[in-house]
């Protein structure tokens, strides 16, 4: 009996049998005339059945004494059993729901895509999946934790007011045991993605997950498996551990390139969360069999909607911004931006082309920069080293922060000359003692040494003061910040910063990105790798005559002749406007377009 319930189940169903039996038995042997008229041994049988499973049912009966007496007490052993049977059914059904509201039951799906771990960053995968799937007809995401799961249903539920067509399955379980691991079906999933806890052992909880996955015997073929590392000490071990299927992406090599691209050229951070979120425009990889023998110039301008941006050769190379000249060769695909792959449409003719709005004046070369950081985080070091390979030389970085910075910050540089001036940030007279007026660019770092929210706080604070002294100076600086939660980015539009760096959002929209399109790792490495083209916001009086009417087809071709790709502009009187501040990406090539020397036009270049 302590088997649970299938086994009282059938401890009650024997003990009814015995009951109908043994009644039956002496029915027919004590009352012969009795049983014969109610059709012998099978239908007294029968009879003590129905009053087993019916009290009710005996209040027709007739015959002697005895024949009744024996119904009767059928009845009422009937009454004790089916009593029995109620309980110990509620029972069992309601352990059973227990259970599953636990969410330790296996889950049957298929072509799902699991998240392993939970932080604040599951919000934004789990909406970004959403709105990848749209298009689906179903579309499963399972999201597996140590937490409760009622507990991370409603927390998804209220910050997701709909899913569409994407069910959205939670289960319960540490992503670190193996047998927790089962519960989510990997055999038959799409793709995996291994999310960074919370904690100052979030790395090693994220290798031993990708041990796991790596040593595990898969029934099919294995899914794309992604997965983000915060230290980038850690990167080499968590690649090993994951084998050579899995992608690792480094998030503190991501987010330090992000601050130091976005420091001299504001609107970069809504470029690329864009570009790396499913709504909007994204990356696609597209086979034109019409453009084969073509150059790569002359396809960027052979799309009425779609704006090339490489091409992936058919060994698999990704070309960011090739050499005009390349040739499309059969095999390859171009690699496009477009909000849809539904909306990548070739032109019938190719778009007008404005020659007398094409700037002939040369761009104006970079000047040496003077760039004011403030604060400090265990990111700072290898931020001034890539800072340095951003300037121009002769440049200079200060760090403001409470206290000296190691020398590791204030060593030889190629390019920058690098000084410390005392200041606590969240003080107005210790920022006005800066003598800001005489910076171009300012940094603000995310203070790591305590918890998210408290930072982001402060950083907040600092950033109203910076910007009220920028108001009375008469606009001198452009201002770059870090920020741990993106909610908290939205609360800080008052403070009318130039641009926001919210890295653990970027790590969630790549991630999400590889889950979806594994190839695509190899654009984003492109796009991060000083050494590769970048995306660029560059004047718009270096491609058109400021205020002549003309196309982004102008652009375009402005653009190609200095062996760039445009793929979009940013309109400075729109800028501090959410959700695009201004950005606009693969715009219509035929539109009327004017741009002043405040504008701006995003390019994919060199430098």
């Amino acid at each position: 009996m302590d088997r649970g319930t299938p086994a009282l189940i059938s401890w009650l169903a024997l003990a009814s049998v015995a009951l109908i039996t043994v009644t039956t038995t002496l029915g027919v042997v004590l009352t012969a005339s009795d049983a014969e008229q109610n059709g012998g041994w099978l239908g007294v049988a029968w009879m003590s059945l129905l009053r087993t499973l019916d009290p009710g049912t005996m209040g027709g009966d007739t015959g002697g004494p005895v024949f009744l007496l024996l119904m009767l007490t059928v009845t009422i052993g009937g009454i004790f059993i089916v009593s029995a049977l109620i309980g110990v059914l509620t029972t069992g059904l309601n352990y059973r729901i227990q259970e599953l509201r636990k969410g330790r039951s296996r889950l049957m799906e298929r072509g799902h895509t699991i998240v392993l771990g939970w932080s604040d960053q599951v919000f934004t995968v789990v909406e970004e999946l959403v709105e990848a799937n749209q298009s689906e007809r179903r579309s499963c995401v399972v999201v597996l934790a140590d937490r409760d799961k009622v507990d991370m249903e409603d927390a998804i539920r209220s910050r997701l007011s709909a899913t569409g067509r994407t069910h959205v399955i939670c289960r319960s379980g540490n992503p670190l045991v193996r047998a927790d691991l089962e519960l989510v079906s990997p055999d038959t999933a799409k793709a995996i993605m291994v999310l960074p806890p919370v904690g100052d052992d979030s790395d090693i909880d994220v290798i031993k997950v990708l041990l796991l996955l790596n040593s595990r015997k898969w029934s099919g073929p294995r899914p794309t498996i992604v997965a983000a590392v915060q230290d980038s000490e850690n990167v080499a071990a968590a690649r090993l551990a994951a084998g050579g299927s899995a992608l690792v992406i480094d998030a503190e090599d991501i987010a330090v390139r992000l601050v130091a691209q976005s420091h001299r050229q504001t609107g970069l951070s809504s470029v690329f969360n864009e570009l790396l979120s499913f709504e909007g425009n994204e990356f696609y990889f597209h086979d034109e069999p019409a453009l084969v023998g073509s150059t790569y110039g002359e396809a960027l301008h052979a799309y009425e909607l779609g704006m090339p941006a490489g091409l992936r050769t058919g060994g698999g190379e990704v070309l960011v911004n090739p050499p005009m000249d390349t040739v499309v060769a059969a095999g390859d695909q171009l690699i496009l931006i477009a909000e849809d792959d539904l909306l990548i449409r070739l032109a019938e003719t190719r778009p007008a082309v404005v020659e007398s709005a094409i700037t002939s004046s040369p761009s104006r070369p970079p000047k040496p920069d003077d760039t004011l950081l403030i604060g400090s985080n265990t990111r700072a070091a290898k931020l001034v080293a890539l800072l340095d390979s951003f300037v121009e030389p002769g440049s200079t970085l200060d760090i403001a922060a409470p206290r000296p910075p190691g020398e590791e910050l204030l060593g030889d540089l190629g390019n920058l000359t690098v000084g410390y001036k005392h200041c606590e940030p969240t003080r107005r007279s210790s920022l006005e003692a800066l003598d800001l007026a005489g910076y171009q660019n300012i940094v603000v770092l995310a203070d790591d040494s305590i918890p998210p929210g408290p930072a982001d706080d402060r950083t907040l604070v600092t950033l109203l003061h910076l910007r009220d002294i920028e108001d009375r100076l008469g606009d001198p600086y452009s201002i770059v910040t870090e920020m741990n939660d993106d909610s908290n980015r939205e609360v800080a539009q008052v403070t009318k910063a130039d641009d926001f760096i919210v890295s653990t959002k970027v790590i969630s929209l790549i991630l999400t990105q590889l889950t979806e399109n594994r190839h695509l790792d190899a654009v984003f490495a492109d796009l991060f790798d000083p050494a590769d083209s970048e995306i660029y916001l560059k004047s718009a009086s270096n491609y058109l005559v400021p205020g002549i009417e003309a196309n982004f087809a102008t652009v375009v071709e402005a653009a190609r002749r200095r062996g760039e790709t445009a793929i979009g502009y940013r309109l400075a009187r729109h800028g501090d406007e959410p959700p695009r501040y201004g950005v606009s990406l693969n715009p219509s090539k035929t539109d009327t377009l004017v741009l002043t020397a405040d504008d701006a036009v995003i390019v994919l270049a060199e430098q």
